[in-house]
């Protein structure tokens, strides 16, 4: 049986750092589904499940930026 350690730390606005044993990754969690790094996984409504893409890097990017652009502005 192998080891794994995984945690995420809330960073606000749906931010957060996934840190497991092979590193530390970004992630955004919307009411959409969770972009990270290695790709997104999108709800689909039925209990169970999702859509798992790899390499939606640009999407992330994108996501995050405007998440952070509207909760910075809600917090002002």
């Amino acid at each position: 049986m192998a080891f794994r350690f995984q945690k995420r730390i809330k960073l606000g606005g749906g931010l957060g750092l996934n840190i497991s044993k092979s590193g530390i990754s970004p992630s955004l969690k919307t009411k959409m589904g969770t972009f990270n790094k290695n790709g997104c996984s999108v709800k689909t409504g039925i209990s169970g499940v999702r859509y798992q893409n790899s390499g939606c890097m640009v999407l992330f990017a994108f996501t995050g930026i405007i998440t952070f652009l509207i909760y910075t502005i809600k917090h002002l």
